[in-house]
């Protein structure tokens, strides 16, 4: 199934990042079957709020196909988007969004606000949700339980 190829290589991104003590989120956006850009959250070592794995993918997308717009692209991402990446979603005209895991504090997809659905955006951006959640889950927990000292 392309979801959980694609679903895959984004979790090998959130190791990455987990591996520069960033929280582990990975990102890739496809389209037509070609890998177009990807990223994983780096706001601690670039500096940067706005750094999360979604605009980090976003981001090297819209740079080779120079054009911040992405007609038909797929973002896969192992964390349900917050407010800020739902907006960068809708502005790149992304067509589809795949999700792992929920966010319970800050997802505005599904768990908090369905801000995809929301009349003033004059684009859709159709979203699935739990393409390999466990995997992406279990990697948080680890995580943040490492963070916490193992308790």
């Amino acid at each position: 199934m392309a979801d959980e190829h694609w679903m895959r290589l984004a979790l090998e991104l959130a190791d990455r990042a987990a591996a520069e003590d960033e929280v582990p989120v990975g990102a890739v956006v496809v389209r037509a079957g070609e890998l177009l850009g990807s990223g994983y959250n780096r706001v601690i070592g670039a500096c940067d709020p706005s750094a999360h794995a979604e605009i980090e993918a976003l981001r090297a997308a819209s740079r080779a196909g120079s054009n911040y717009r992405l007609p038909g692209a797929t973002l896969y991402v192992t964390l349900e988007p917050c407010t800020m990446c739902v907006g960068a979603l809708v502005h790149a005209r992304v067509a589809r969004l795949v999700f792992a895991a929920r966010e319970p504090r800050a997802g505005m997809v599904c768990s908090n606000a369905a801000l995809l659905e929301e009349a003033p955006y004059n684009h859709r951006v159709e979203w699935h949700e739990g393409v390999l959640a466990q995997e992406s889950a279990a990697r948080l927990q680890a995580f943040f339980r490492a963070r916490r000292g193992g308790d």
